[in-house]
């Protein structure tokens, strides 16, 4: 079950049915399927102070994984930044709904196996994530 939440924010998700939906196929196509998955909708400096705490880094990210994942079924907990997910939207000149379902896919893609370390595996991830991006009307019969 996908659940959703906001710290640190007052952003409130209107597309959870459609994107729990979405989710779903794409880790279909992959052969997994969803567990328990918390999507926390959250601020700049919240995700900070859990990239400090939890993982070492003292760096502003539109997205943490922590990954849960026992063999085919996708469990963990995705922190997204929506201030970040605001400005990449406008630094890549898309809008934000789209920009948050990248990252929410994005995420999804980390607890199925797919890193983005290096070129090649950054390349492979946004490569999936437009495709994923591009079936998002077609599973969901929405916009």
């Amino acid at each position: 079950m996908i659940k959703y939440f906001s710290e640190g924010t007052d952003f409130a998700f209107k597309e959870k049915l459609a994107a729990r939906k979405w989710l779903r196929f794409a880790a279909g196509a992959e052969s997994k399927r969803i567990g328990d998955i918390n999507i926390i909708f959250c601020s700049d400096p919240y995700i900070l102070d859990v990239n400090i705490k939890y993982l070492g880094h003292d760096y502003f990210t539109d997205i943490i994984t922590f990954d849960y994942v026992e063999g085919a079924v996708l469990s963990g907990d995705l922190f997204i930044s929506v201030d970040s997910v605001r400005e990449n939207a406008s630094f890549y000149g898309t809008d934000f709904p789209v920009e948050l379902r990248r990252v929410m896919v994005h995420g999804i893609l980390h607890l199925i196996g797919y890193d983005d370390h290096t070129e090649v595996e950054q390349k492979v991830m946004r490569s999936k994530e437009d495709y994923y991006l591009s079936l998002w009307e077609k599973v969901t019969g929405l916009r």
